[in-house]
């Protein structure tokens, strides 16, 4: 099926915004972070994506290891993808720790596993945003009402597979009563991929449309550190990135356990705090609180070092004085 043409009607989240769009968060709000975990089937992930992959085991893990998270007192929010809600076990799992409370449900949509089927599931059309505007919209609809049927909830937050938005991603989130965006990958660029471009999008939170009433978008953390991190166009040619990497010179460094060494990430968040920064959004798979489902956790020393990242970030954030949020205080807070 052949990509969608860019549209250049409505608000874009595939393109930096204007600085004047930055929502601004009152200073009782303080220091804070949010936790994502997308929640989604087992793959291999060096293999094609496939239909077939739909297995939602590792989420019957997921109450357990969640309340590792509730007793450092944060309630992450759970992104659930079509399996997750499809199938009676992994739904119901979810529904009941919405129901009492530990986590939240927002929405992430992977394509290829997402109905209706009607385009080729090929490397492009991973990324949502590539696919027909109708077909975006048929597939985000079956998604969002399919979520709303098995945890009880209507979703308000969206993230895109593989971080796959397009230019009428933010259109088609408002139609459909999002209120909050966190696809945005900042400072990662997937168009090697035909995916989008996030390399020079900002780490801080904005709004797309109106102020206050549009959506707001709170990107994925990350931070560029080093000696030349004022420099960041380096680390985009793509020769340099590994001697600069090595050096210490300029590294990029992501929020999240999967690939992202502890020390660097506590290096990364004391940085951003030095600069200001009052909101953090860290993010995992869920099918990593289980051995053997992605490339970072294949061991019980894998996993074990897992949850030693969690906690040193944790107690990082808590001697700085950085308390959790949930989506719901960010949108009153920006609002």
């Amino acid at each position: 099926m052949p990509m969608s043409s860019p549209s250049t009607a409505g608000p874009r989240l595939d393109q930096p915004p204007p600085a004047h769009a930055r929502a601004r968060l009152p200073d009782a709000f303080g220091r804070r972070f949010m936790l994502f975990g997308d929640a989604e089937e087992e793959f291999d992930w060096g293999k094609p994506f496939s239909r077939d992959a739909t297995s939602t085991q590792a989420i019957l893990r997921l109450p357990e290891a969640n309340r590792r998270f509730t007793a450092r007192g944060v309630t992450p929010t759970y992104m659930v993808d079509y399996p997750v809600v499809a199938n009676p076990g992994s739904a119901a799992a979810i529904r009941a720790m919405v129901e009492a409370g530990e986590c939240d449900v927002g929405t992430q949509l992977h394509p290829w596993v997402t109905p209706p089927f009607t385009e080729a599931v090929t490397g492009p059309n991973s990324f949502t945003g590539n696919l027909p505007v109708a077909l975006q919209r048929a597939k985000l609809d079956a998604l969002t009402e399919q979520i709303e049927l098995a945890t009880g909830v209507r979703p308000i937050v969206y993230r895109a597979g593989r971080y796959g938005i397009g230019a009428s991603t933010a259109t088609l989130l408002h139609e459909a009563g999002y209120r909050m965006d966190v696809s945005v990958r900042a400072l990662f660029d997937y168009t090697a991929q035909q995916g989008p471009d996030f390399s020079r999008h900002p780490i801080w939170p904005w709004w797309v449309g109106e102020r206050g009433a549009g959506l707001l978008e709170v990107p994925l953390t990350a931070a560029y550190v080093g000696a030349l991190r004022r420099w960041p166009d380096l680390h985009r040619v793509a020769a340099l990135r590994g001697p600069l990497a090595t050096t210490g010179l300029l590294n990029r460094v992501a929020l999240t356990p999967e690939g992202t060494p502890l020390a660097e990430a506590e290096a990364a968040i004391r940085r951003l705090l030095e600069d200001g920064v009052r909101l953090f959004s860290l993010s995992f798979h869920t099918p990593s609180v289980e051995i053997g489902h992605t490339p970072y956790v294949r061991d019980a020393a894998d996993l074990a070092g897992f949850w030693r990242w969690w906690d040193g970030i944790f107690n990082l954030f808590a001697r700085e004085g950085v308390l959790s949020a949930r989506v719901g205080d960010v949108l009153d807070a920006a609002s």
